[in-house]
């Protein structure tokens, strides 16, 4: 199992915008197979950091998800939507690991 880790630095101000959003996206990002969605907003460090945590089997299907969201009409729409509230970003992918 992994954990992708989508960073995002908003723009000043658009963290409200961000999370209504990513609230219409969550259905379709979970149609898509995604388990454990999280989003985690900052309480101290940059400001404006919002995170989108989500849950893999592995690398294989975390690209065959991707590619299921670029070809789904209404997630590109929303994606349209998201970018220009983004300042930078970056993703991070861990392997989760049970203890």
């Amino acid at each position: 199992m992994i954990v992708v880790r989508d960073i995002f630095r908003l723009k000043f101000g658009k963290a409200k915008d961000a999370l209504e959003i990513l609230k219409k996206m969550k259905p379709l990002i979970e149609r898509s197979g995604v388990k454990g969605m999280r989003v985690l907003t900052d309480l101290t460090g940059a400001s404006y950091t919002l995170v989108l945590e989500v849950q893999q089997e592995n690398l294989k299907s975390f690209e065959e998800t991707l590619g299921m969201a670029f070809a789904d009409k209404e997630w590109q729409e929303l994606y349209k939507q998201f970018v220009p509230l983004v300042e930078s970003g970056e993703r991070q992918i861990f392997t989760l690991r049970e203890i």
